[in-house]
């Protein structure tokens, strides 16, 4: 990897990637692609834990770590949090990866069901499909956007489906970096670009719109390596019609940057 020009587009632990790929002799440039936002209604969050009691749910679905954290934050300071993890004991839990697994082993909530590697929708419904859903509630803990495929694919099931929003994503304020990397990547001078959520994908897109260069930002990814974290970013960059060098498996952030040290020595 020594003096190849690396994009990361990672924000949460963007600083983290840039270190480690620099401690192997790469250049990193570091354009975050992605902000997230509180999106937590505290009146909804204790409206919903009432309505809970009065008729429970049969499935909740937690989907990310940072997400469900920040739930039962909110419950802390509503002082709903016992009631709340009563109300699971009684339901169906299912998880989408270790990390919101974590999060709840460390509020003692008893995890059911947990979906498969890569962690996609696709693994979580696998891990509930014996489950009759049939006129039952389901919470889902949503992440940065709605999850409409598991959405649909419950409500086709027959359940009434409530999610909890906890935060969103949005583009960054400054996206002054992401039009540079555009730039770069029109002018061939990247070596790699590194996509950890599918998100990062339409955001750089849409301001390579902004500025009138999709075209060129897909010709310049084409020409480059392209690294994928797993299926999901991966379905973004081929909805974006470009090509992926290497998909990460499993897909985590250490197989990732190994497959890219890998494919650039």
């Amino acid at each position: 990897m020594k003096d190849k020009r690396i994009a990361i587009l990672e924000a949460r632990l963007g600083q983290k990637m840039v270190e480690l790929v620099r401690q192997k002799g790469a250049v990193p440039f570091h354009a975050p692609a992605l902000a997230e936002l509180p999106d937590l209604d505290a009146d909804a969050i204790a409206a919903l834990v009432k309505s809970l009691e009065a008729r429970p749910p049969r499935l909740a679905v937690f989907q990310t770590g940072v997400g469900t954290r920040a739930l039962f934050e909110t419950t802390d300071r509503l002082g709903v949090t016992q009631t709340f993890t009563d109300i699971l004991g009684k339901a169906m839990v299912a998880v989408r990866g270790p990390k919101p697994t974590g999060a709840l082993r460390a509020r003692g909530v008893r995890i059911d069901r947990s979906a498969a590697e890569p962690f996609t929708t696709h693994e979580v419904l696998e891990s509930i499909e014996d489950l009759d859903l049939r006129g039952q509630r389901v919470i889902v803990q949503r992440h940065g956007v709605a999850n409409r495929e598991l959405d649909e694919a419950l409500a086709a099931r027959g359940a009434e489906v409530t999610e909890i929003p906890v935060y969103r994503w949005t583009l960054p304020a400054d996206t002054a970096p992401l039009a540079q990397l555009v730039g770069l990547l029109e002018r061939h001078e990247m070596d790699a670009a590194v996509f950890t959520n599918a998100e990062q994908v339409r955001n750089l897109f849409a301001v390579a719109r902004q500025i009138g260069k999709e075209g060129s930002l897909r010709t310049g990814l084409n020409a480059t390596l392209v690294a994928s974290i797993g299926p999901v970013a991966s379905a973004a960059l081929r909805e974006a019609q470009v090509r992926i060098g290497i998909e990460a498996s499993p897909p985590k952030l250490g197989a990732l940057l190994s497959s890219l040290e890998q494919a650039l020595s």
